[in-house]
């Protein structure tokens, strides 16, 4: 059944104004309510779409339980219907936490069994979205959840101990094992169009920076031959400071292996954010939550990073007594917050300059040239 309904779907190529990169993005991770009876996958891609987002972040994970019948990542993004349908929607971007179903292990070091089995998954699912978004101007970006997480477990000083070179080692041929799968996957499939980037995602460089202490940044980034790194910021932007929030990238990207074939900064912002409730009291208010996120984005956009995404569309937290914590675009009352409407007005004026852009000269604007008018757009709203 699951074939069928996906056989009648198809992606239609994207104009110049929706292809383009607006930068600022937010993700439909876990949410924790919805408004309509739709999938929550769609309706929160339908609602990020109206917003104006070129963009999209949003998980291949197995779930059992909601997709008994999905084993595999192609089959997530070919044939069950939700997934299809995201993919199939006028965004320019993806930015995909890419989990293979056969359940690979490497933190006791990754075996050749199980780099085998996630190469062969990674590199079916890049075959086939380059196959199936040829010439759709769309580019997908393969990652996933924290890293400092599953390497570290913990920001603890305890939790250096985790660091073992078995362990270490194991995320880097992981790591490797999975680029391997995207850059040959690209190089055995013919396809224009559309592009695949593979992607590591850190949260704790800091420790690093700061401290000299091990984590992803120092102990895995420098030998894992990844496209791109997302950075989830909290650990500098719960308190964002724009030296700091640059300084910050800046360490980061220095850890990355130089790559040819791609242009500009390689480090981009996976998820910031700022609850409005924390244990079950007032955090910050809608208006804080939205001035806390200008400066990050003002200093991500200067620094120039690929994307900035906001954590995130609806809130996916809830504290010890059942409350919703706040990270969200729109509230559980569905109330569209301050930090919405920014994204909104934003997307309404980048793609008005762009559009602008290509009837005036025949084209989009360079990157360069974009980025600088959206840092001032930006400057005009603080």
């Amino acid at each position: 059944m699951f074939l069928l309904v996906a056989a009648g779907m198809s992606a239609a190529e994207l104009s110049e104004v929706d292809r383009f990169n607006y930068i600022l993005g937010t993700q439909a991770i876990g949410g924790k309510y919805q408004f309509t009876q739709e999938d929550a996958l769609v309706e929160s891609a339908k609602v990020i779409l109206a917003m104006g987002a070129s963009c999209m972040k949003f998980d291949l994970r197995p779930k059992p339980t909601q997709y008994p019948r999905v084993h595999s990542l192609v089959e997530l993004a070919r044939d069950e219907p939700a997934h299809r349908k995201v993919l199939d929607m006028p965004f320019a971007n993806y930015q995909l936490w890419a989990e293979p179903f056969a359940g690979t292990s490497w933190k006791e070091g990754f075996s050749k069994g199980h780099a085998e089995l996630e190469y062969q998954e990674m590199y079916a699912l890049v075959v086939h979205l380059l196959k199936t978004y040829s010439g759709t101007g769309k580019t997908f970006y393969l990652g996933h959840w924290e890293g400092d997480n599953l390497l570290r477990g913990s920001i603890n000083k305890a939790a250096d101990a985790q660091m073992t070179p078995e362990r270490v080692q194991g995320m880097i041929d992981w790591l490797s094992t999975r680029q391997r799968a995207v850059d040959d996957a690209k190089r055995d499939t013919r396809h224009e169009g559309v592009k695949v980037w593979h992607y590591t995602e850190l949260n704790h460089p800091t420790i690093s920076l700061r401290e000299g202490r091990p984590s992803l940044v120092n102990q895995v980034l420098p030998h894992a031959p990844v496209d791109f790194v997302s950075y989830s910021a909290y650990d500098v932007t719960n308190e964002p400071n724009p030296e700091d929030i640059k300084i910050v990238l800046d360490y980061i990207e220095s850890k990355l292996i130089p790559k040819a074939g791609i242009q500009g900064k390689r480090v981009f912002i996976g998820e910031y954010g700022y609850s409005v409730f924390h244990n079950g009291k007032a955090h910050h208010s809608p208006e804080e939550q939205n001035r806390l996120s200008l400066i990050t984005i003002q200093a991500a956009l200067e620094w120039g990073c690929p994307f900035i995404l906001y954590w995130e569309l609806y809130n996916n937290e809830l504290d010890s007594g059942g409350q919703q914590r706040g990270f969200w675009m729109i509230d559980d009352k569905g109330v569209k917050q301050p930090i919405y409407e920014t994204h909104r007005l934003y997307y309404q004026w980048a793609r008005k300059f762009v559009a602008d852009s290509i009837t005036r000269g025949g084209k989009p604007p360079l990157e360069a040239e974009f980025r600088q008018a959206a840092a001032e757009y930006f400057k005009s709203q603080r």
